[in-house]
């Protein structure tokens, strides 16, 4: 009984890989750009906002997924 607990445990520790530490970095790298870009001052640049506006969703969505499901 306690094996088959402990192959389980083995086995959902070795889903975590170090590319999911990277792929949250650059979320938060990305986090930070779009709150430059929308804090700009004199001109903003509203295609670079929604360019990274959409990045942004699309690596939160892929962050979900990886925490929730792989994890």
């Amino acid at each position: 009984m306690f094996f088959l607990a402990e192959e389980q445990a083995a086995a959902a520790a070795s889903t975590f890989e170090p590319f999911d530490i990277i792929m949250l970095l650059f979320t938060v790298i990305i986090f930070i750009g779009l709150i430059r870009l929308v804090m700009a001052r004199p001109r903003k640049n509203l295609f670079a906002i929604g360019f990274t506006a959409v990045a942004l969703i699309v690596f939160l969505v892929v962050d979900f997924i990886m925490i929730t499901q792989t994890w």
